[in-house]
């Protein structure tokens, strides 16, 4: 089967098209023909450095996240899951694949009324809002700030945050992304490249930080009494380095999502994947690459050209 092998950290170069063994269904294992592949800024962080959450040594075939129908199924699994289409992760590796092996309790099945692009997308990145909206305890009536609100996990935290009740204020780079961002349902959205953009945004009582640097120190000074700010990722490479300190002197809670169970997990894909199908979720896939062309894709990512979710697809 074709696969993409990383065979060296670099630039999206690295990264090449060629052969490996075909997966077999172990014990506990679904074989999945996948359609559909994530491809996420961790994993070009991944690339260029060897850093991130999935450590490990060249040669090897990258990613995590994809979704197709399920073409076999090992010893100790239900014989039904053959020919259903389902989502799932590899523990950070193999998902650059034609076919990918996937620990049976791992996967979800796409309900009806869910295309199965949507649903790929929506397995990391709806699990990722979800449980961040939650560890917020985002109410009614609060004001809620989104940084890098135009990417996938921003997309959806968004629209979940205004499905909860809060006024909603976005924060992203240029005129595309913003309005991307209104479109979704953000009540205000601001450009923090511009000098002055927190002050546009006015006071907040929760923030969902996934960019750090700046941006994360901007924001934390916007949070009132008894606000939250949840710290998920690092786009800018830099960390918020915020103080501890000041925080607890201001009544501000500065939270990061816990490790979830297999329960928790996989409640919070089966969730985020109902709301898609009931419409009230909306997956924004913004790109999409041809398997072969996954150096392209990762180009786009670290050039800061997309929004929303970035998709391989496989014929």
């Amino acid at each position: 089967m074709r696969a993409i092998w990383l065979y060296e950290f670099g630039g999206p170069e690295v990264l090449t098209v060629g052969d490996a063994a075909e997966p077999i269904a172990g014990p506990g294992q679904v074989l999945v023909e996948a359609a559909f592949v994530n491809v996420s800024f961790s994993e070009t962080a991944f690339r260029a450095t060897g850093r991130g959450p999935f450590p490990g040594a060249p040669p090897l075939i990258p990613g995590y996240g994809a979704g197709g129908v399920v073409v076999s199924v090992g010893a100790g699994v239900e014989p039904a899951l053959a020919g259903q289409r389902v989502v799932g992760g590899t523990r950070g590796r193999g998902a650059y694949a034609e076919r990918v092996a996937l620990d049976a309790a791992g996967v979800v099945p796409v309900p009806d009324g869910l295309e199965l692009d949507s649903a790929v997308a929506l397995f990391g990145d709806g699990r990722t809002a979800t449980s961040l909206v939650r560890t917020a305890a985002v109410r009614r009536g609060e004001r809620v700030l989104v940084e890098a609100a135009a990417g996938g996990v921003g997309t959806l935290l968004v629209q979940l945050a205004r499905a909860a009740g809060a006024t909603v204020l976005a924060a992203a780079s240029g005129g595309r992304k913003l309005a991307l961002a209104r479109e979704l349902g953000a009540d205000i959205a601001v450009d923090y490249r511009v000098p002055g953009w927190t002050e546009q945004a006015g006071a907040v009582d929760v923030v969902f930080d996934s960019v750090g640097g700046d941006v994360a120190r901007g924001a934390f000074g916007l949070l009132r009494t008894g606000g939250r700010m949840v710290s998920f990722g690092r786009a800018s490479g830099h960390d918020a380095e915020l103080d501890q300190a000041a925080a607890r002197a201001a009544g501000i809670a500065l939270l990061s999502m816990s490790m979830p169970t297999p329960e928790e997990f996989h409640a919070d894909v089966e969730y985020a994947l109902g709301e898609g199908a009931a419409g009230r979720l909306r997956a924004v896939i913004g790109q999409r690459f041809p398997f072969e062309r996954v150096a392209d894709a990762h180009a786009a990512i670290e050039a800061r050209e997309t929004v929303g979710r970035t998709l391989l697809e496989l014929p």
